[in-house]
């Protein structure tokens, strides 16, 4: 059944960089950062940069929970203090609580540069944009 999953999907979704799907993720945190940007704030206390790995500068989308009530970017943030790398399936696959954020990193489909105490903040923010 996964297989048909994985067709159905990718017919779907063509595989072009203007179809990611991490971008639906990018327009929730988005909204989620405008709505309750201070409450964020509170739980991130960071610059976060996220990096889908396969999707060119769309990809690249920055969280501020570090300064006044939040704030996004889509590209890159000027100081991020961690920056979180991943495939576009696999962000999806996390941010929907269906990939282990812990696994990911374990079995290389996540990657940390920075401070890496901070990307496990990101699952909570992750969830409260959901």
């Amino acid at each position: 059944s996964s297989f048909l999953e994985s067709g159905v999907l990718s017919v779907a979704l063509p595989k072009s960089s203007s179809a990611i799907m991490s971008k639906a993720i990018f327009d929730q945190i988005e909204a989620a950062v405008k709505s309750k940007g201070a409450e964020l704030v509170k739980m991130g206390g960071a610059v976060f940069q996220l990096v889908i790995s396969d999707a060119g500068e769309d990809g690249k989308f920055c969280i501020d929970l570090k300064n006044g009530s939040g704030a996004t970017k889509r590209g890159e943030g000027d100081k991020p203090d961690v920056t979180i790398t991943m495939a576009d399936a696999d962000f999806v696959a996390m941010s929907q609580g269906k990939l282990d954020g812990m696994q990911a990193f374990m079995s290389g489909k996540l990657k940390i540069s920075g401070n890496m105490m901070l990307a496990q903040k990101l699952g909570p923010i992750l969830e409260s944009a959901r």
